[in-house]
């Protein structure tokens, strides 16, 4: 069992900066691998990013990259996702979101291929 917390959200004006952090529960942590996804109001669930179980491997949405970084530190059991030049359309709840272990990176932006999840850390990004 894994359970996810997170943290860091909160408002921020246009083209402003936030890290949103996911800590994980359990010794397994460094044996999966890890995504974030986000809700908008009224949308389905988005994937933003995704780290493999050894970091050797990120993948970025479209919408995000050049912008988002994901980055994970195993001896912390946590996964950081740091968002800079956010727009409004970043406005969403983040969730951060774990694979069984050793899973591939095959279908990362699939959140129905996640085990666990956290219950969300709200973004606002106004203009």
């Amino acid at each position: 069992q894994v359970q996810l917390v997170e943290s860091g959200g909160g408002l921020v004006q246009a083209g402003g900066s936030l890290r949103l952090s996911c800590a994980a529960s359990g010794r397994s942590f460094s044996s999966r691998a890890m995504a974030w996804f986000r809700q908008a109001p009224g949308k389905e669930r988005e994937f933003v990013a995704a780290i493999t179980w050894n970091g050797g491997n990120v993948y970025n949405a479209d919408s995000v990259k050049g912008r988002f970084t994901i980055s994970r530190d195993n001896a912390k059991n946590t996964v950081y996702l740091q968002m800079n030049s956010l727009k409004p359309e970043d406005t969403a709840v983040y969730y951060c979101a774990a694979r069984s272990r050793f899973a591939s990176d095959n279908y990362y932006s699939l959140p129905q291929k996640y085990n666990y999840w956290g219950q969300g850390t709200q973004v606002t990004v106004s203009s």
